[in-house]
């Protein structure tokens, strides 16, 4: 009876909160909804007008742009600053790595906030710099440098949408993945550098012969996760353009998913958008896991 009753708290809690929930949204994307308890049977129709839905697959458009060009950033800078703060002739690198990880511990929302200040119009602290360095370049031999008059729209302007959104998810995130990439690089023997050097090899032939087979598996699971965590992004622009944003640039899945479900209430066609989303992470980790296979 003991061993039933150890496992008792997690299949509850497992059941109640995970394989309910699950379940609930399977059915409810079959179902049309015209309010609490308001149900009809649609069968397949929600799933057949989402592949026709011009705005599902602008916000699926606008997520895989965001997660590419994040991974772009994000993996490549996570790495450089692992190698700077690895190296033993850096001083002060536990300190450093603290700083640069401790951006991952404030959460998304407080980061949202923060850049919200930062970008706004022109009580924004980056449009304030900039009619600060206007005015203080004004009537010097400096004055070609300064700064358009008008205040830049970071979020208000569709160009600025995506940009905004990138910055502040990689302070977020670079640190983060700066972490995992450390502990990689400290579990790479010595010896192969050591054997690379005698051969002949330099600094970069070294990296890129012993460093990176040796960093390969966290490699991909921090592209795997990071892949999985942009189609998820919902918070971040969320509170950072209280919406989509100008001309919905900052649509994502997850946004349209909420704003059916609980801006408009039509929980079975969101359920639907949920599945759909189901099936694109699927997709792609199923397939990166295969190709880690043929890397491996």
């Amino acid at each position: 009876m003991s061993p039933y009753a150890f496992v008792a708290p997690f299949v509850l809690l497992f059941a109640g909160f995970t394989l309910y929930p699950l379940l609930r949204s399977l059915f409810l994307s079959v179902h049309r909804s015209a309010g609490p308890g308001e149900l009809s049977y649609v069968g397949a129709a929600n799933f057949l007008f989402l592949a026709r839905d011009p705005m599902f697959w602008w916000a699926v458009g606008n997520t895989f742009a965001y997660a590419l060009m994040f991974l772009s950033i994000q993996i490549p800078c996570s790495l450089l600053l692992a190698v700077v703060l690895n190296s033993p002739r850096v001083k002060f690198r536990n300190a450093f790595r603290f700083a640069f990880f401790s951006t991952h511990l404030v959460g998304t929302v407080f980061v949202a906030v923060m850049f919200n200040i930062l970008l706004g119009g022109r009580t924004g602290v980056v449009n304030q710099v900039r009619a600060d360095v206007r005015s203080s370049l004004t009537g010097t031999p400096l004055e070609f440098l300064r700064p358009g008059p008008e205040p830049i729209g970071f979020l208000t302007d569709p160009t600025y949408t995506m940009p905004a959104i990138l910055v502040a998810a990689l302070y977020l995130s670079v640190g983060y993945g700066m972490v995992y990439f450390l502990a990689a690089l400290q579990t790479v023997d010595r010896e192969l550098y050591e054997a690379a050097e005698v051969d002949g090899a330099g600094k970069w032939s070294q990296f890129w012969h012993v460093t990176m087979p040796g960093i390969r598996p966290v490699l991909l699971f921090l592209i795997l996760v990071g892949l999985i965590g942009a189609l998820q992004l919902f918070e971040l622009p969320y509170v950072l353009f209280g919406g989509g944003g100008p001309n919905s640039r900052a649509l994502t899945i997850v946004m349209y998913l909420f704003s059916h479900g609980f801006e408009q209430g039509n929980l079975g066609y969101a359920s639907a958008v949920g599945w759909a989303l189901v099936l694109i992470v699927g997709t792609i980790s199923i397939a990166q896991l295969k190709l880690r296979g043929r890397w491996a």
